[in-house]
């Protein structure tokens, strides 16, 4: 891969290489201030935001200095601009809604804040976060900092460009059929989708019928994800769940981990992708996991009631933008893909009933497979990070909804099912860009999750792009 085609910002600035749990350290032997931490941040992505265009809007001045007592303090971030951030406009990354700034944070980003956080901008994504990558007609395209000329995924592409690209260590990301995950997988990341309900969010979300969407954050190591974890508990603690607590080193438990290498019966998973999982697999084994290769364990109907939902979703922003997004949304200016998701759902609604009652059904039946083993090894995506412009927002809407099921079949599964699901950067293509390997579990396990994901780390430290 020809030099030219990568692009990071990492250098001999306060922010180093270092990840949020090193800046934490060196901020409490006072090598450096949270003030030069912010600056370099800032100075970062605006160096990377010509070519790699991942912030739509800059928070600035930022927002109050944070409690020096809080566990994040002094760390700079990213805010995904579907989520309210006081004095920022929230565009959803569509030209549809408003120019109006927020008058307050939104619910999650309050405890981000809380936690000491401190936000540099908004970063991008697809008009609402509708495809699994980042090309809206509002803001463009934005690359990957491994191949520019490859996606970040989506739809939190531009949080995961800068996470990647050096500009913060840490970045937001929500997730409501893959999208913590992929942007992860595209782009060398640690992505964990945790359980329903585990993360503090609106409380309009739980009013869908079916809540797919989960907030969470895309790292650069999976202690910066643990610690993530372990602090939100803090302020809020889900008692339906068991708790997670601080994950700080693998588990001596051995696990039983199934494999499989597809994500559906009828669509072809890439050779390259093949392989990581396999390799993945073959790393397992070796630390004395069980590990056995399995048929994809769930039937193609889940898939189709998903879609049906999704369409649910779009049909929705159509029709009642101006009461979800405010005074001001003009659904004449939807994308193309919105639109034909909309109408999709328009000619079939007569099945959404029954596809709800089946979505609400699958959580059980995910859930019980987890008899047979603890942890289930499979693909993120069927190919590596496509070509810019293959998902783009001008692609014929049917080809690009064809295009994105071949793309992305498992990721949704946690989602309908409220489990978490965990991207890590096992996998290199061989045009240099990362490939993803998923890890889920039963609902409310993330910590198994972390504890392998700490194992896998030691035992095969994850490519950097400043040193690959």
């Amino acid at each position: 891969m020809m030099a030219e085609q990568r692009l990071h910002a990492f250098g001999n600035d306060a922010l180093g290489a270092d990840d949020v749990v090193g800046l934490r350290e060196r901020l409490e032997r006072r090598e450096v201030s949270p003030a030069e931490l912010l600056a370099a941040a800032r100075s970062r992505a605006e160096a990377l935001q010509p070519r790699v265009n991942a912030v739509v809007a800059w928070a600035f001045p930022p927002h109050p200095r944070p409690d020096p007592q809080a566990p994040l303090s002094g760390i700079p971030t990213v805010v995904k601009d579907n989520e309210p951030l006081a004095g920022v406009p929230t565009r959803e990354g569509s030209r549809a809604t408003a120019d109006r700034p927020a008058p307050t944070d939104g619910v999650w980003a309050a405890q981000f804040l809380a936690l000491g956080a401190v936000p540099i901008g908004k970063s991008t994504l697809p008009e609402f976060g509708l495809t699994s990558t980042t090309e809206s007609l509002f803001s463009g395209p934005t690359r990957n900092p491994w191949n520019l000329g490859r996606s970040v995924g989506g739809s939190s592409g531009g949080s995961a460009a800068l996470v990647a690209g050096g500009a913060v260590p840490i970045g937001h990301a929500n997730d409501g059929g893959g999208s913590i995950r992929i942007p992860a997988s595209c782009c060398g990341l640690v992505g964990l989708k945790p359980s329903r309900g585990r993360i503090i969010d609106l409380p309009e979300i739980e009013k869908l019928p079916v809540n797919v969407v989960t907030q969470g954050v895309v790292t650069r190591s999976v202690r910066d994800t643990a610690l993530y974890f372990a602090v939100s508990e803090r302020i809020h603690r889900n008692s339906a769940l068991p708790p997670v607590g601080h994950v700080t080193h693998p588990s001596d438990r051995r696990l039983r981990i199934a494999v499989t290498t597809s994500g559906h019966p009828r669509l072809p998973t890439e050779p390259a992708v093949a392989s990581a999982v396999r390799d993945a697999a073959r790393l397992c084994e070796s630390l004395g996991h069980h590990v056995e290769e399995v048929e994809f364990p769930y039937g193609e109907q889940v898939g189709v009631d998903f879609l049906r939902y999704w369409a649910f979703l779009a049909y929705g922003i159509k029709r009642l933008g101006g009461r979800m997004f405010g005074k001001g949304f003009r659904a004449d200016l939807l994308e193309p893909f919105t639109l034909e998701l909309a109408g999709m759902f328009s000619g079939s609604a007569e099945r959404l009933p029954a596809a709800v009652r089946r979505l609400k059904r699958f959580g059980a039946d995910y859930d019980a497979s987890f008899d047979r083993f603890d942890v289930l090894l499979s693909p993120v995506t069927a190919h590596e990070p496509p070509p810019i412009g293959y998902l783009g927002a001008l692609v014929e809407p049917r080809t690009h909804l064809v295009r994105l099921l071949r793309y992305v079949s498992v990721t949704p599964l946690q989602n309908i099912a409220g489990a978490p699901g965990l991207s890590l950067p096992l996998g290199m293509s061989a045009a240099g860009v990362p490939i993803g390997v998923h890890a889920a579990a039963r609902t409310g396990d993330e910590r198994t999750l972390l504890e392998l994901a700490l194992e896998l780390e030691q035992a095969a430290p994850f490519a950097r792009i400043q040193t690959t």
